[in-house]
Formats: C-alpha cells, structure tokens, sequence
C-alpha cells in the first residue's frame, strides 16, 4: 500500500469520526499521517493493529510536540512488518487539560513512552498505572520539553541569539571560550582583560601583568662585536687591537 492509501484506509475505519489523512517526509521517506480527535486516540491505535491491510503490529515509538497556545500534538509511529509501511498517528490535546487514553493494552511498548512524555510534556495518559517519574528525579519540578521551561545553564551564562523566551530583550552572547593553554589578554601585557574574556574566575588586571617581566640582555649597538672567550679562558684581542 502508498502512504495515501494507508491513511484513507484508517480514516475509513474510523468513520463517521472525522480523521485527516496527509504524507509526511518524502521518498522513502514518507509516511501516512492521520490526524485525530483526542477521544478517538485509543480506537486509532487498535484499528491500526487489528485491520489485516494495516496490520501494524510493531509498535516503534510515542511523543509530542509543543504547539504553544494550540496546546499539543501527541504522535505515535507504527510499522507493519508483513507489509512493510509504516503509520504516523496524531491528536492535538489542549493546553490547559492534555489528556488522552493511555494505548498499553494496545501496545504494551508504550508504557516506557507514556511515562517520559508525561514526564517532560506533562501529558496525561488516562489508565496508565505508573506514571512515576522515569528520567528526572523525582523532587524535579516543571516540564523540560515545554517551550515555556527556561533551561537553567541558559540562567547560568549567556548564550548565543534568542532561543527561550524573553532572551532577546536580556541581549548579550556567549562568552568568548579559549582553547587550554592560551593565556587570557590580560596575561601578557598591561591591557586589562576585557570583560567576560577571561573566563570563569579571572577578572580585569586593572593594568597590571599577570606574570612578572623578565630582564632580557641589551642587544650590542650595529657594527659592535662583543668580545669573543678563547681557549685559554682569556679574552682574545680584537682585528684593530693586536693579536690573538
């Protein structure tokens, strides 16, 4: 079967529910997508594994996506091994209530996953029996995987462009890293080390170097020659003073 087909046979077995069926990817790639409503989650994945021309007996693996104010996309992918297609399904779940039909007695594979998406989406399976955390510890608080969560090494030190929200009024970049062994700015001369340039620990020299200067001999004047020792520990004459 095409992924056309893959998707309108699903969105036949589901009626009169009002399903969509789409492709996704591209060549080899590609893959019947069927979006449902939420209540109809549970009786998708069932249809999907009990219809003999879907046969999707392998389940592969189920997660979301943040849509924001739209709320989430929760995506399940199944495979069929007798006829080797494969299935994307979809439901959107509100933002203020996400809940689905947990699919375990369907697809026993999918409790591991309905825990983290769980865990990192604060998505509801109704019926799964141990939604305990699977990843984080378990005074964790928040939802990582939300588009709302801050990652705390972006409070810890600036990063590069606007990648969570109200990072772009905050400003600022990464800070410069230097390869080991390169000393800072500042190391090697009077210039203070420019701010955020010196890395964790460092600060400006006000001014002042690192490393105390050492002496270096005075190189001799153009045309002089410094008097050369001979063998005999005695200092040899020059051309114009005598022998040696």
């Amino acid at each position: 079967m095409t992924p056309e087909e893959v998707g309108q046979r699903l969105v036949a077995l589901l009626a009169p529910v009002e399903a969509t069926a789409t492709v996704s990817g591209g060549q080899l790639h590609s893959r019947a997508t069927v979006d449902v409503p939420p209540d109809a989650w549970r009786a998708a994945l069932l249809a999907a594994r009990d219809d003999a021309e879907l046969a999707c007996d392998y389940f592969d693996w189920l997660s979301a996506v943040d849509e924001l104010a739209e709320g989430f996309d929760v995506v399940a992918h199944l495979w069929s091994t007798v006829h080797r297609h494969g299935l994307l399904v979809r439901a959107r779940v509100p933002r203020a209530t996400p809940a689905v039909d947990s699919v375990v007695a369907v697809y026993p594979g999918a409790a591991w996953h309905e825990r983290e998406t769980h865990e990192m989406f604060g998505i509801d399976f109704t019926g799964h029996a141990d939604l305990r955390p699977l990843l984080l510890p378990p005074e964790f608080e928040g939802h990582p995987l939300r588009k709302e969560f801050v990652l705390a090494s972006r409070v810890a030190k600036p990063w590069p462009g606007a990648k969570e929200p109200g990072e772009s009024e905050a400003g600022g970049g990464r800070r410069p890293i230097r390869p080991p062994g390169v000393p800072a700015p500042g190391e090697w001369g009077t210039i203070p080390t420019p701010a955020g340039a010196g890395g964790v620990g460092e600060g400006p020299r006000g001014g002042t170097p690192a490393r105390p200067a050492r002496e270096r001999p005075s190189r001799p004047a153009p045309g002089a020659r410094n008097p050369r020792t001979g063998s005999d520990g005695g200092r040899a004459e020059s051309d114009e003073g005598g022998t040696a």
